[in-house]
């Protein structure tokens, strides 16, 4: 069986940005050499999520606005956690909901989805570097 690892490295400009990484995770499934088996990005930090959606703007907006709903930014003061000095209180809920990984299996070399699935990384508490790792097992 082969085994295959490689990191992603994301900073973004904002607090909250969601990014389609699947041109990335299929280019590290062709220079894994796997042909059968399976795929694994999961978010290395606890306040960015992996996920699979569709990639359209107008549900990428929706699940901002839901979340932010959910777990507002602001007021900070009402997260118990940032009265360590952090602000990213929501952001750890945000991961929660979004989740910390996907697994996609490999068939005939290539990331086996459904139709109009996307790979994300959504951050949540951004404007510093951070990593995803794709780790693949196969054959």
């Amino acid at each position: 069986m082969k085994s295959y690892r490689e990191e992603l490295w994301f900073q973004t400009d904002s607090r909250r940005a969601y990014l389609n990484i699947t041109g990335q995770v299929e280019a590290a499934v062709r220079k894994s050499g796997v042909r059968e088996g399976l795929c694994l990005v999961n978010a290395m930090h606890i306040t960015a999520s992996v996920y699979i959606n569709d990639d359209e703007p107008g549900l990428l907006q929706d699940y901002d606005d839901f979340l932010e709903r959910l777990a507002p930014h602001a007021p900070t003061s009402h997260y118990r956690h940032n009265r360590t000095g952090e602000d990213n209180g929501d952001a750890h809920i945000k991961r929660q909901l979004m989740g910390r990984e996907v697994v996609v299996a490999i068939t005939e070399g290539k990331l086996d989805f459904g139709p109009w699935e996307q790979i994300f990384y959504a951050e949540f508490d951004g404007r510093r570097r951070k990593r995803a790792l794709i780790k693949i097992i196969g054959e």
